[in-house]
């Protein structure tokens, strides 16, 4: 199956992506596909090696889920690549061009759901990334 590849262009600098990106705090504010969705913990052990995990859960409490794995290469402001629970590998790559940062994300999808679903999801998740990032909070 062919990877997936997602992007979005943020009025930043990449410091400040950097920062939202990785700090649990923020996390929870951004990683969730859909408002009746959110991420009531997070916690990231940002090193080659360390491990990551957020709990998604819809806010109704009738479901939730535990997105998580290790960091196989961290480049600072530059590139994540990690290995979700499931073997699956990621790599997010963080573009900086002045005050923009083009985030893309490429990620192996799942056999479950179509692969527009699984797109539209990691999409809309980076779409939050970039709205609060934007918005200076």
């Amino acid at each position: 199956m062919e990877n997936i590849t997602i992007k979005t262009t943020i009025n930043a600098p990449i410091e400040k992506v950097w920062k939202y990106f990785t700090e649990p705090d923020f996390i929870k504010q951004w990683n969730n596909a859909s408002p009746d969705w959110h991420t009531p913990v997070a916690s990231n052990d940002l090193t080659v090696g360390g491990k990551f995990s957020y709990t998604m859960a819809a806010k109704d409490g009738s479901f939730s889920f535990d997105f998580e794995g290790i960091y196989d290469d961290i480049q600072e402001n530059k590139y994540i690549s990690y290995t979700i629970a499931d073997g699956r590998k990621v790599e997010v790559i963080f573009g900086a061009n002045g005050d923009n940062v083009e985030v893309t994300e490429t990620f192996e999808p799942e056999g479950q759901n179509p692969l527009e679903m699984q797109r539209g999801g990691w999409q809309a998740i980076l779409d939050n990334f970039k709205a609060l990032v934007e918005s200076g909070n």
